[in-house]
């Protein structure tokens, strides 16, 4: 019988893929609860009717896991947070503390089309900042993105954050003569834009019914990189960015829309400057979407990144951690049967003194022993042969220098753990 297969789109996360996963993890806390943000969480299923107020027909209609449950209520596998979040906020409502500096790492899906850089279920760093209503809260969040980079080796050489408002974005149409009723559609077919051949997206636009002029319009509109110094919002978010320290990675980019319907204001989006993967990150300011789930209004500003991408990044840049999957910092082994509760008494006394240790679980061959504890990065085997068993001691072994040492048992705990914090 064959080996039945995972689902389609999804991953097998064996050790060395979830130590990078928790690596990931650690990185995102330091750097979120730097800035002083509060770790949160919503639920992995959610009513669709709550991504199908704001998030876009494309999200609910094509990108959704979506199914009914024995009460006949449509119920969907989160694509997003952000609507969880603005629920979340609207349920509790004046209890809560405004400012809210919340941040999550956790599973999501999307019915998509499996490729590189791209998975139907994936894990996603949301971050978001609610209450204020502001172009230098826009900026904080900017600044976190930058900051994160930085942190995992990303500098601002081979990555950038793209910037765009939609409130400027909107006055542009108008002035061509797009009329606010054709802006949301518009938008999409920006968001588009670096997605399609240039001849596949102009034939898109003609069949969204825009005119020659109007379409040479957007395109004149597009290639404005000035365009940012007409707004205030913009100059103010640039100003306060600075301030923060994320200047060398930002950069303004009409292109930049986002393509979920509850955006407002501010709108950014990472990529790698080699321009060889999908966004890293992307988000903007949402100020309706609490109001719109039942709330009262709340504005916010937040931003979501993929572990998928990210890793790709990291790997193309030679900046993907190497990283051992085993927590073990000492093995203790045994050479025959005689030596196996020995082995066993002192993995626990060690356990006792603070160290992660774990015993090799059969006598044998000393040398398939050293062999496994090299290739899960163990650093330290401790060797109870008939020698040491006799005098009540074992050989301490430094597998990272090769060094080994005679030492009585009772001094054995206080050993490891000096050149345990020696490194």
């Amino acid at each position: 019988m064959p080996a039945i297969q995972p689902v389609k789109g999804t991953r097998d996360f064996y050790p060395e893929d979830l130590a990078f996963r928790r690596w990931l993890h650690d990185h995102l806390r330091d750097v979120s609860a730097s800035f002083g943000y509060q770790e949160y969480d919503g639920p992995f299923l959610e009513r669709l009717e709550l991504y199908a107020a704001k998030s876009g027909e494309e999200l609910v209609k094509e990108q959704s896991f979506v199914f009914p449950d024995r009460g006949g209520d449509l119920i969907a596998l989160r694509p997003e947070l952000t609507p969880s979040l603005a629920r979340m906020v609207a349920t509790r409502g004046q209890a809560l503390n405004l400012p809210l500096r919340w941040w999550s790492f956790g599973p999501f899906w999307r019915y998509e089309r499996p490729q590189k850089g791209r998975t139907r279920e994936f894990f996603q760093w949301n971050i978001d900042l609610l209450g204020p209503e502001s172009p230098q809260a826009d900026a904080e969040l900017a600044a976190i993105a930058a900051e994160f980079f930085h942190a995992v080796g990303l500098g601002p050489e081979t990555v950038n954050l793209l910037v765009n408002d939609r409130r400027l974005a909107e006055s542009q149409l108008q002035a061509i003569g797009l009329p606010s009723s054709s802006h949301k559609e518009i938008f999409r077919l920006i968001d588009r834009r670096d997605k399609m051949a240039p001849p596949a997206w102009a034939g898109l636009a003609r069949e969204m019914g825009l005119a020659a002029e109007q379409f040479a319009a957007l395109q004149h509109i597009l290639d404005d990189k000035q365009a940012w110094r007409s707004s205030p919002s913009l100059q103010a978010f640039f100003t306060a960015a600075e301030q923060l320290g994320a200047t060398p990675y930002l950069e303004y980019d009409p292109t930049v829309i986002r393509g979920l319907d509850y955006y407002t204001g501010t709108v950014f989006e990472a990529r790698d400057r080699s321009g060889k993967h999908r966004a890293i990150l992307g988000g903007g300011r949402y100020d309706n979407l609490v109001a719109d789930v039942g709330g009262d209004p709340v504005p916010g500003v937040g931003f979501a990144m993929g572990d998928v991408v990210l890793s790709l990044v990291l790997e193309a840049h030679g900046v993907l951690p190497s990283l051992s999957p085993s927590p073990t910092q000492v093995l203790v082994t045994s050479f025959d049967d005689a030596g196996l509760l020995p082995a066993i008494r002192l993995a626990a006394r060690l356990r006792q003194a603070g160290l992660r240790a774990e015993w090799y679980p059969q006598a044998g061959r000393l040398p398939r022993q050293m062999k496994y504890a090299d290739r899960l990065a163990i650093p330290f085997v401790v060797i109870l042969g008939p020698e040491e068993l006799a005098s009540d001691s074992a050989t301490l072994k430094d597998l990272r220098s090769g060094q080994q040492e005679f030492l009585p048992l009772e001094e054995l705990p206080s050993a490891i753990l000096s050149r345990v914090a020696a490194g």
